[in-house]
């Protein structure tokens, strides 16, 4: 014992062997986290497994809303982590671009719209499209209650002139003709559909950017139904379905405790499960896929439970082991904000809202006095999305959750703002102390850390146990957690220290190599959760 250097004293107390660290192991140790960039993190080669992950999932009808943000942060947050576990990543979407939903959307326009386009109306693509989606429904139920008037007027009863009428509303007729239509490739009707969808991709491609995250490869359901059909049809061959006399296909899941899950409807046509097949296959012809992770919200549970049963019956590899990344439901607090439907919140609207609430935030604090108003928008569109990423990912995603906008900007407690202010506060220190020091050389061994500094060295250690445990996990909420503990016990320590009136060069030294190192940790932990850090606020 008296030969370990790492050791500076030890006794033993009731049979417990009690040790001290000595200060010259904790610098080393800081040593070592100083030289690496990326310390706590693994880099993928060339035997690295490949993850793919997917995530979005947006329909062609509507703009992304509040479920679609969380569900692309937790999707982008994940890929981060299990690319900082050594793994090879493949982020993907599979775009929902097909079906009756579509159909009214379009149909709407064609009746409706008097050939208003992005351009005339001023309106993002999504936004347009949703507005006809909604117009639909909104002439559907007037069909519906006129229609269902009559039958009642004939004699029949209410809850039976509401089903009929739903059936026989022309409007609907109108739509599953014009789906019909679509399936037989007609000229009109697809020229139509790629019209539309063209603008909503394009409003998509808006969000998408706003909020920071993007995709390696999107797959489209109109490209990947018909493998679906195929790969069905050839399990069938091999026995692994059954086809009931109504000509449906089924699968017998009776065997694994579950029930029969139809596959082709009687007509032919496929069903969600039949279009994951075929997207799982293309994505296998595609790349050597490891593991699949699928980012989808909890009410798909059984889904996902039964997908895995089926790809493994068809013979992909990681069937069994395929992950759903199940997360809950967010909400916002009733009446804090209204969308353009009055029950979904839009996802545009809400990062809108949070860049002009951290804005507004930043002006009453004095934070923004002495920027330009370049400056002002650029910080505070990066607190405002730091405050959304961060709030929603620091819960537990498989709970559901509230999202409260005034809750998230505050620049104390468990926040994005708290934490991105510390670092920008520690990379103002180092700006001041430039061109000092930085490296712990020679006779700065001997400095004596105070219990506050050791802590500090011990916390920034922890991060690649954090960055492990989340790729374990699949948790996002453990990074979060990570760098608010890092950011309160950095902020522990400056309260009690002096950095740059520290007289003592060796302890000042070794302090700016502690700010630089937190500093850098935070902004690599919060880079795993997609969120951006600012030089100043």
């Amino acid at each position: 014992m008296d030969n370990c250097e790492a050791v500076s004293k030890f006794n033993v107390v009731k049979g417990f062997l009690n040790l001290s660290i000595a200060d010259a192991a904790w610098l080393n140790l800081l040593e070592d986290i100083d030289k690496d960039d990326h310390y706590g993190e693994k880099a993928a080669d060339e035997g690295s497994p490949l993850v793919m992950i997917e995530y979005s999932s947006p329909n062609t009808n509507k703009p992304l809303h509040l479920g679609h943000v969380r569900n692309n942060l937790l999707g982008w947050s994940l890929a981060q982590i299990m690319e900082a576990n050594g793994n090879k990543v493949v982020k993907t979407n599979i775009v929902n671009d097909r079906g009756i939903h579509i159909c009214k959307s379009m149909l709407a326009w064609l009746k409706y719209g008097n050939g208003e386009t992005p351009e005339s109306s001023g309106k993002k693509g999504d936004h347009l499209i949703g507005d006809y989606y909604v117009a639909f429904d909104k002439h559907y139920r007037e069909e519906v209650k006129e229609l269902a008037a009559q039958y009642v007027a004939d004699g029949m009863s209410a809850e039976q002139a509401e089903e009929k009428a739903k059936q026989e509303a022309p409007l609907i007729k109108e739509a599953h003709e014009m789906l019909v239509k679509w399936e037989n490739n007609d000229p009109e009707v697809r020229a139509l559909w790629e019209k539309m969808n063209n603008w909503v991709y394009a409003g998509f491609d808006e969000t998408y950017k706003k909020m920071g995250v993007g995709f390696d490869k999107i797959y489209y359901e109109s490209q990947t139904y018909l493998k679906g059909k195929a790969k069905v049809e050839e399990g069938l061959a091999k026995g692994l379905f059954e086809r009931h006399e109504d000509n449906s296909v089924w699968a017998d899941l009776t065997n694994e405790g579950l029930d029969q899950k139809l596959l082709l409807r009687s007509d032919g046509t496929s069903v969600y499960m039949t279009q994951d097949i075929g997207t799982a296959e293309m994505r296998f012809q595609d790349y050597p896929i490891d593991k699949m992770i699928y980012v989808v919200g909890n009410e798909q549970n059984y889904h996902f439970q039964v997908l895995s049963i089926l790809l493994d019956r068809l013979g992909f590899k990681w069937g069994k082991e395929l992950v759903h990344f199940s997360y809950g439901m967010v909400e916002l607090p009733n009446g804090k904000m209204k969308s353009r439907e009055g029950t979904v919140v839009d996802a545009d609207d809400l990062m809108a809202l949070m860049v002009e609430d951290a804005y507004k935030t930043s002006m009453e604090l004095g934070k923004f006095d002495d920027m330009t108003e370049e400056e002002r928008r650029e910080i505070a569109r990066i607190v405002g999305m730091g405050a959304l990423k961060y709030f929603i990912l620091k819960v537990d995603a498989r709970k559901n959750m509230l999202f409260n906008p005034e809750e998230s900007i505050d620049f104390n407690g468990n926040t994005g703002p708290f934490i991105q202010y510390t670092y920008a506060r520690i990379r103002s220190i180092l700006r001041k102390a430039s061109p000092n020091p930085l490296q712990v050389e020679g006779a700065t061994k001997a400095v004596e850390l105070s219990n506050k500094e050791v802590e500090l060295i011990q916390k920034m250690s922890e991060f690649g146990a954090a960055v492990e445990q989340a790729g374990k996990d699949y948790s996002p909420s453990g990074i979060a957690n990570y760098c608010y503990e890092l950011t309160k016990v950095f902020n522990q320590f400056y309260h009690d220290f002096s950095i740059l009136n520290e007289p003592d060069e060796q302890k000042k030294a070794v302090r700016l190599m502690l700010a630089k190192n937190v500093a850098k940790i935070i902004k690599n932990g919060m880079g795993l959760l997609g969120i951006e850090v600012p030089e100043r606020m």
